[in-house]
């Protein structure tokens, strides 16, 4: 099978620091020392004392009868805590399983069972209650341990997160410097779940060197370097705020400044206070900002570098970024969790156009191409196709789930992305949509992204988002859902009529709905699902009797 390869100018990657979590922390102790490396909730720690503090985190887990293969979750907004606590179990060899804060009990215990958990850190509260109550009815055989990271908000019989460091003074210094010493490139350093919205959610394995290696490349790639103040509001159970977040900084010796919930007023406070130059996130991060009526109150220009990417980036959100925001660099990129999170970035030096309208060329290392999905060739040029990547950022495999790994990774290394997109003749890939989100209309496939970036062009539009429901004798047909911007008079019928301007019939929504807000995960992903169910109520209250 052809693909495109990576070209000459790819071949030139980052200097690759050590490829273990324990001894990349040692090597960025010796290079960055004394320079912060967190700070958080007024705690500055220096590259030299966080070592300290991971070396402890992992003799306390020693303590514990934490070993190499052991299964040790984080079920916690992002802080210091949650990043030493995972330090430190990779540094004995365990597998770190970080948990969505958003999820229910019953659906962290499903995770916790099925990765078989040994050790849990977490909170006094989450978003849907405290854990240990959300837990309390749930079989969890293989739970050794919870330890609370927020000190003060423990219960008497959990042990606190200082206590747990205590326990470090227990273990024997010879045997945890052999136990670091064990820990090898190849052995797997996580376990990420997959958000489930295609079934039962999947634990995403990958090695210590993947991670490592692909946030070298990606750091060098974007640019960040070690003069850059680090915002990561991306949540750490996510590749986002932990992989391309903590870590991507950690080698490259940047200032992190972690962020435990998204507050509009806190973000613009804290970028104002910090002089933060680097801030990744979904698209509706920086809409959310551009739209902030308070955001000429802060000072914002010490913004350099913006890392965005989704099937769908509005052309003119990338120009605002620039133009209103004062980004200096920014870049669009595409990964999946399957991925290690990278596939595909744009260069800082591709003209705006590409950079707006494409998310990149493949990563240095990774083959890159489009299939049919039905005849399983390989698209010319221009053809929109399935994205299949090969390549060292591609997973170990599923945990404990052969066949859906068989499904997902072909006998020749390639990873089926479930992602439509069209690569150019320079090999920059274009995402359409998911695969799942597309829908057929009189027999003609509509790709929902395609015309949620051009409302996005629309006048008084904020965000959108367009799904497929069924609707006789068409089969299926498009609702959009609208968020205005605050004050716009858009009517129904100045979407319909900039549609019809711009869009073949069969693409143009059968429905449209204005909304206040769209439902969106803590990663800033629109939840197509529960629009679904929105759409279902609509439509079934419209086809109600009058009374």
């Amino acid at each position: 099978m052809s693909s495109q390869s990576p070209t000459a100018d790819d071949l030139a990657t980052a200097t690759l620091p050590p490829l273990t979590m324990p001894r990349l922390m040692g090597w960025a102790a010796q290079q960055y020392g004394d320079k912060l490396a967190v700070s958080d909730g007024g705690r500055e720690v220096t590259y030299r004392a966080l070592n300290d503090l991971r070396r402890r985190a992992g003799k306390a887990c020693m303590a514990c009868g934490i070993g190499k293969g052991d299964k040790v979750a984080i079920w916690a907004p992002n802080s210091l805590e949650w990043m030493v606590a995972a330090m430190g179990a990779q540094s004995v060899g365990a597998v770190l399983v970080p948990l969505n804060t958003r999820l229910q009990g019953a659906e962290a215990a499903d995770i916790l069972r099925r990765a078989g958990v040994v050790t849990l850190f977490t909170v006094g509260r989450l978003e849907q209650g405290a854990p240990t109550d959300l837990l309390a009815a749930e079989s969890l055989p293989d739970l050794r341990r919870t330890i609370l990271l927020d000190a003060g908000q423990g219960e008497h019989d959990l042990l606190l997160w200082d206590a747990f460091l205590e326990m470090a003074e227990a273990a024997d210094p010879a045997a945890y410097t052999a136990a670091e010493r064990s820990v090898n490139p190849d052995d797997i350093a996580d376990m990420l779940f997959t958000s489930g919205t295609t079934g039962k959610a999947k634990g995403v394995l990958c090695s210590h060197q993947q991670n490592i290696r692909v946030f070298a490349n990606w750091s060098h790639t974007v640019g960040l370097h070690c003069d850059d103040n680090y915002l990561i509001i991306n949540p750490f159970f996510h590749s986002f705020g932990y992989k391309a977040g903590w870590l991507a900084a950690l080698i490259c010796g940047s200032a992190i400044f972690p962020l435990a919930q998204f507050e509009r007023v806190r973000l613009l406070q804290a970028i104002a206070e910090h002089r933060i130059t680097m801030l990744p996130g979904a698209p509706s991060l920086y809409e959310m900002i551009l739209a902030a009526p308070e955001r000429d109150d802060y000072d914002l220009s010490s913004l350099r570098l913006g890392v965005t990417g989704a099937a769908s980036v509005p052309v003119q959100l990338v120009r605002d970024m620039r133009e209103q925001l004062g980004f200096d660099v920014v870049v669009t990129a595409y990964g999946l969790t399957e991925s290690t999170g990278v596939v595909s970035i744009c260069r800082p030096e591709d003209d705006p156009e590409t950079i707006a309208s494409t998310c990149g060329r493949a990563m240095p290392g990774v083959e890159l191409c489009c299939v049919d999905p039905e005849s399983g060739a390989v698209q010319p040029a221009g053809e929109a196709g399935e994205v299949w990547v090969r390549g060292y950022n591609v997973m170990q495999g599923y945990h404990d789930m052969p066949e859906a790994t068989a499904a997902t990774i072909t006998a020749e290394g390639w990873l089926r992305t479930g992602d439509i997109g069209v690569l150019d003749e320079r090999g920059y890939l274009r995402i359409t949509d998911r695969l799942k989100d597309m829908y057929i209309m009189n027999g003609e496939n509509v790709y929902p992204a395609e015309i949620e970036k051009l409302l996005y062009n629309l006048p008084g539009v904020q965000q959108a988002a367009v799904i497929g429901v069924p609707k006789a004798p068409q089969g299926e047909v498009g609702m959009a859902f609208v968020v205005r911007k605050p004050g716009a008079a858009l009517s129904e019928s100045d979407v319909r009529s900039y549609c019809a301007d711009q869009l073949a019939r069969y693409k143009q929504p059968a429905y449209v709905l204005f909304v206040d807000s769209l439902p969106m995960n803590a990663s800033g992903k629109v939840l197509k699902t529960e629009l679904a169910l929105q759409a279902k109520e609509y439509l079934a209250a419209a086809k109600e009797p009058k009374a």
